[in-house]
Parts: C-alpha cells; structure tokens; sequence
C-alpha cells in the first residue's frame, strides 16, 4: 500500500493558514494584490478553487501534489471541459498570480507573462458554444500539442489533416496518437470517416476504419497521402459540426 506524507508535513504554512484557499489570499497579499479562492469542503490543505468573473471560464482548480512540495493549476471552458491553461510550480506566489489574472479575466497570454510556470494549451476562448470556433479552438490545441512532441510523423499528419479543407471543417480528436475525427464537438463525440495512425522509425502511416488500424484501408508513404486517402473514405456530405451537449443538456436547453 502506497503512503503520502501528511499533507500538513509538506505544507506546514498551508495548514498554519487553515487551508490553501487562505494560504492563496496570504500570498497575494504579500505580493500587493487580493484573489478570492474557496477551499475544497473535503481535503482543504490541498484543494481550492478561484472562480473568473468571465462567465466563459470556469472556477480555477489548484491541487497540491501529494509526493512533494508543489501546486497544479488547471482552467478550463466550460462547454467541453476542456484546459485552457495549466501548469505545476512550488511557488505559492506564482500560482496566487496565476489565480489573480484568471479571475480578473486577464487574456491567456497575459496570465503566463504574470506567471510563467503557466503552459497554454493552444485552445483559445469561445464565449458561447459555437461548434465552429469550438473546432477551430481544438485544432489549435492539437497542432500546439503536436508541434511540442518529439514525433516529427505525427506532428506531419496533424499539420496535413489541418491543411486539407474536408478534414479542417471536422472536430479532431486523439487517442494513442491515432486521429480521428467527429461531426459533433465534446463533450458528446460522433465519430465519422477513417482513422489515421502515423508510424515510427521510417514506417508507412495507416488509414483503417478500426481503431489503431484494424480493418485497414490504405498504407501511405507521406502524410499528405494519407490525407487524401483519408477523404477518399469520408461519407460524401457529412455536414456542418454541431455542438456535441450531452442528452441532459439538450433537454435543459443549457450549454453551460
């Protein structure tokens, strides 16, 4: 059986403060500012929350690590759930600068510049659930992503699939490096059309209509073949993408 130290241990100035709502607002006090965080109503020494007064963000999360002296943030939109920003640092000032520009609504690309052990995943803010931004917004974060990884084949595919206007209109996904596609956005996914997997160490990418390449339609030497195989498989109108709400939501009528 796996044990943590006591999280009072690691975090003796959290646990002086009560919690790390407290110790957040004591540290940005230090530092000649104010933010407003909640602690967590069942672990407070390592959770807290900070809401944003941009109703297109949700509230902040901070998590203490439970190995080691560190905090994670992680913010996210609230039509999919999905990060916009994220990162993890053992300075508490850092991450109460974190809180105060993602609650003051400070763009993205100012919150990593106050603070920047932030890491913006790419996606960018969509006020409201329009599917057409929202896919915009996830083949930002997937080129972002594939640009970072050392998998120059991938990153190829990713930046062939985005070039190509039939795949470009669809809402891209992952999983174990293989991309697929939808005709609705998450949090609710729709599958449509092949499945790309891009091979390693000289080996030919695969389109298939199983996932990770079972029932194998092409083998292509480029990217960019695989692309138009890719097309060749796709239904002849797929349609415009839609919001992908989830079947609550749809009776509800809320995005949110």
């Amino acid at each position: 059986m796996v044990t943590h130290p006591d999280p009072a241990v690691l975090y003796p100035d959290v646990a002086a403060r009560g919690s790390l709502a407290a110790a957040l607002q004591a540290a940005a006090e230090e530092g000649g500012f104010s933010v407003v965080a909640t602690p967590s109503s069942t672990d407070p020494l390592s959770h807290a929350r900070a809401a944003s007064r941009l109703p297109y963000r949700k509230a902040l999360g901070v998590s203490a690590w439970a190995v080691e002296r560190r905090w994670s943030i992680r913010g996210e939109e609230p039509f999919e759930d999905s990060p916009l920003v994220q990162g993890d640092t053992d300075d508490l000032a850092q991450v109460a600068r974190a809180v105060q520009g993602w609650q003051d609504g400070a763009a993205l690309n100012d919150i990593r510049q106050a603070a920047p052990f932030v890491r913006l995943t790419g996606r960018f803010e969509v006020p409201d659930p329009d599917p057409v931004r929202l896919t915009e917004s996830e083949w930002q974060r997937m080129r972002t992503e594939a640009a970072e990884r050392n998998r120059p084949a991938y990153h190829a595919l990713i930046e062939a699939a985005y070039a190509e206007p039939a795949l470009r209109r669809l809402y891209p996904f992952t999983s174990h490096w293989a991309l697929r596609f939808s005709t609705t956005t998450r949090p609710s996914l729709t599958i449509i059309g092949p499945c790309l997997l891009a091979g390693d160490a000289g080996r030919a990418y695969t389109v298939s209509k199983g996932f990770m390449g079972g029932d194998l339609l092409a083998e292509a030497a480029t990217a960019q073949e695989a692309v138009a195989a890719a097309v060749r498989h796709l239904p002849a109108d797929p349609g415009p993408v839609t919001y992908g709400a989830l079947p609550d939501k749809k009776r509800s009528g809320s995005a949110s």
